[in-house]
């Protein structure tokens, strides 16, 4: 039995020997590959999963031409939360399990966002670059904002994160909106007592800060495109810690350009591996870039190697039953 670990070199985790260990102590004689992947090795990719029968991966294209190459694959595990890299009708037409990681790092992201938003509102990096910079000492260099207490947080998907932020944001005093066609009953009640569900133009029409945290569907490619912010009334901050494909990019650029937005908090661009020399987002006082670095602590790097790897466990062992998320089940189609 062999398992391919691949992905690229910017995705790889700095060590395997977790995720190996798992792997062998559950799946005893098996054997574990690991392949470093750039688009210019796509062959030699496709030899590589040629005869294995699980791949652990993050960011590879898993389409019709990996599920013909890889006769002998039963199961992809996605070590993210997100899968739109993976073709689900593909996988369902050759009878292959997807698992992503659906829960690891909700306290991770929520933390993140919480700290870009008072990044963002309390003007951290224009004061920053003023004195490491400019070499100026000026409290007045930014324009001040309210109080936390005093702003309204617009939260445009209500997941595990969403949630988790939403309860944050109200322990710091923020009034909580939030939009989720999609969100359960049982899901709402958890946060009912501090969160408003209105709809996106409500939303949009009040918030001070607008944070996205949706998971990404074919309902919300560009969801925020340029009618959106220009529906943004508040001249809010726009924190983005979910898909980069949710964003119009040169929309909110001009947003930003034009005032329209104060500043925004970006996790993910449109591209994973962008050219960060000529970005047009890079270097702004009123923008904070990252690289999706959201989810990164020593806990939630320890639960993703171990539940994405446990998930190849599980599926091979047959016990289907404890894998943590399958999006799609052979078993069951």
């Amino acid at each position: 039995m062999k398992i391919l670990i691949a992905d690229y070199a910017e995705s790889m985790m700095p060590s395997h020997e977790k995720e190996i260990a798992v792997l062998e102590k559950g799946l005893p004689g098996c054997s574990v590959e690991v392949f470093t992947y750039s688009d210019d090795r796509r062959r030699e990719f496709l030899d590589a999963i040629a005869d294995s029968d699980a791949l652990l991966t993050a960011f590879i294209k898993i389409d019709e031409e990996v599920f013909v190459a890889s006769p002998h694959l039963k199961v992809v595990s996605i070590n993210a939360t997100g899968y739109d890299n993976v073709d689900l009708d593909a996988a369902k037409r050759h009878g292959v399990a997807v698992c992503p990681v659906g829960e690891y790092c909700t306290e991770d992201v929520a933390e993140f966002t919480i700290t870009t938003m008072l990044a963002l509102v309390r003007n951290l990096k224009f004061y920053l670059n003023d004195i490491d910079v400019n070499h100026k000492w000026r409290y007045d260099y930014a324009q001040p904002n309210p109080r936390l207490s005093n702003m309204t947080l617009g939260i445009f998907g209500l997941g595990k994160i969403g949630r988790s932020v939403a309860t944050k944001a109200a322990a710091l005093g923020m009034r909580v909106l939030a939009c989720d066609p999609f969100i359960s009953d049982q899901n709402y009640q958890k946060v009912a007592e501090f969160v408003d569900l209105v709809s996106p133009e409500e939303l949009l029409a009040q918030a001070d800060v607008v944070s996205n945290h949706m998971n990404l569907n074919e309902t919300n490619y560009n969801f925020f495109n340029k009618e959106r912010f220009a529906q943004m009334a508040k001249h809010p901050y726009f924190i983005n810690m979910a898909r980069g494909a949710e964003i119009d990019e040169p929309a909110l650029i001009d947003a930003l350009d034009n005032g329209q937005i104060k500043g925004s908090a970006l996790d993910v661009l449109s591209s994973e591996f962008p050219d960060l020399a000529t970005h047009p987002l890079v270097g702004r006082d009123n923008v904070i870039v990252t690289p999706h670095v959201a989810f990164y602590s020593t806990d939630s790097i320890i639960n993703l190697q171990e539940i994405s790897c446990k998930n190849i466990v599980y599926y091979l062992t047959e016990q289907p039953e404890k894998v943590f998320k399958l999006v799609v089940d052979p078993a069951n189609m």
